[in-house]
């Protein structure tokens, strides 16, 4: 049989003929228009709650770097530079008919510092830490990579256990050995140790019973005090300056507490009742004899400077 006097057949290949014809003719005018210069991109359109970012940075970021008409702008490559300018959490961009994009910015919210001050990283409330510098009073986060969000959380936990004092966290410091030390306020560190520390005290439970006793123990004592070492299952150790520590200070007649080497370093053990009644008495070596074990030692060995003018020793 000849293909050619098969009518159904020949209509079906002039068919698919004209339809794959429209096809082409159509591509090739979908690629005009996409690089046409009869459809430019006139105009971008920021918005968001901007303090941070401005013009200056937005024109610094895009400078010859956009290619492309309305139609065929990259908007995966125009997010991605909006966001490497420094405050800008996260980027949304749109075309807008006939020749607009507009593009809406997330802007960081610092929550602290983190690391060195002069490293100009700081925490988001995401706890995330992005590269950015600020002249607003910000507290203090340091810790191993990749701890910012555990720092972030424990820090609410702080303040809003602290806010009974009307103290604040300003430094929280997280060591490679997850051990958490806080300096306050009012100049006070505190030295909480691990989650679990200390025959399992959890550090939230030697906090809260911290935040107690301290009216009427720490608070009332004429002398300044810079440390306390709350690692303990039953008290706190403090550290007062400037104490001499060959004569001893005496804060109430009965003894309820145990100084090591260090000079004016007492231990604060609870009463009976659970919880101490304030009255501390700063032994000296002599006193102890040749026991010679200090406060911080017992409570496993650690040391009062892991916060020293805003950075982890």
């Amino acid at each position: 049989m000849n293909m050619w006097n098969d009518v159904k057949l020949m209509n079906g290949v002039s068919n698919a003929l004209f339809a794959l014809a429209l096809l082409i003719v159509l591509a090739a005018g979908v690629r005009m228009v996409l690089e046409s210069p009869a459809f430019p991109l006139r105009s971008i359109r920021v918005e968001g709650d901007l303090r941070h970012v401005g013009r200056r940075e937005v024109i610094r970021a895009l400078d010859g770097r956009l290619a492309g008409n309305f139609f065929n702008m990259d908007l995966d490559g125009v997010r991605a530079l909006f966001e490497s300018i420094p405050w800008v959490r996260h980027a949304e961009v749109r075309r807008l008919w006939p020749d607009r994009l507009e593009v809406r910015l997330e802007e960081q919210v610092a929550l602290a510092r983190w690391g060195q001050p002069e490293d100009g990283r700081l925490v988001n409330v995401h706890g995330e830490v992005f590269n950015g510098t600020t002249e607003a009073t910000l507290p203090l986060f340091a810790g191993p990579s990749g701890t910012a969000l555990e720092v972030a959380q424990h820090y609410d936990a702080f303040r809003s256990a602290l806010a009974p004092l009307e103290l604040a966290p300003v430094a929280v410091v997280l060591s490679p050995r997850f051990s958490w030390q806080v300096r306050l306020s009012n100049g006070l560190t505190l030295q909480l140790g691990r989650d679990a520390d200390r025959g399992g005290s959890g550090m939230s439970e030697r906090l809260a019973r911290f935040v107690g006793i301290y009216p009427g123990t720490v608070a009332p004592m004429a002398r300044r005090v810079d440390y306390a070492d709350l690692r303990y299952g039953n008290g706190f150790a403090l550290h007062v300056p400037g104490v001499d520590r060959a004569s001893g200070v005496k804060a109430a007649s009965k003894p309820a507490s145990k100084a090591g080497r260090h000079g004016g370093t007492t231990r604060t053990a609870q009463g009976a009742g659970g919880a101490a009644k304030g009255k501390t008495k700063a032994e000296t070596p002599a006193a102890r004899g040749s026991a010679g074990r200090t406060a911080a030692g017992d409570a496993g060995g650690g040391t009062r400077d892991g916060i020293r003018d805003g950075t982890q020793a």
